[in-house]
């Protein structure tokens, strides 16, 4: 940093260690030969898979029969929102150049339509599980 001052350095030795590193560089944003269909698929379904239990459990419904419908369909309404604000950043911010595939226009439109699609399969996966979970545990 040239002994700049008005430079910052925010290494640390959690930041900077090879685990952090390796295992950041593996997240699907990250991981290289992904398109970004795959890239928003699978960011989606985690995404979808995690959400619905907060809306489940802690919702205003959470003591009636309705709770798990009333939290499936309060996740696919934030996955809806999610999706229109990833949809927004993606027209102000990328036009059709760029190295990455995700770094274009076209290519964030297709995670964006990845992460729609995973994220309300999650969703859906998730909510089969607990409505069947007597069946299965």
């Amino acid at each position: 940093y040239n002994n700049d001052p008005f430079v910052g350095n925010l290494a640390t030795p959690v930041t900077a260690s090879t685990v952090t590193k390796t295992w950041l560089s593996n997240l699907p944003i990250y991981r290289k030969g992904l398109s970004p269909l795959l890239r928003g698929l699978e960011v989606g379904m985690a995404h979808g898979y995690f959400l619905l239990g907060p809306f489940y459990k802690l919702g205003p419904l959470r003591g009636s029969e309705v709770a798990l419908l009333a939290g499936l369909f309060s996740t696919f309404g934030l996955v809806i929102i999610l999706t229109a604000a990833l949809t927004m950043y993606g027209i102000v911010s990328f036009d059709d150049e760029g190295s990455d595939p995700l770094q274009t226009s076209q290519g964030w439109s297709s995670f964006t339509a990845g992460f729609f699609v995973g994220a309300s399969g999650g969703a859906g996966f998730v909510y089969l599980l607990i409505l069947n979970a007597a069946f299965i545990i």
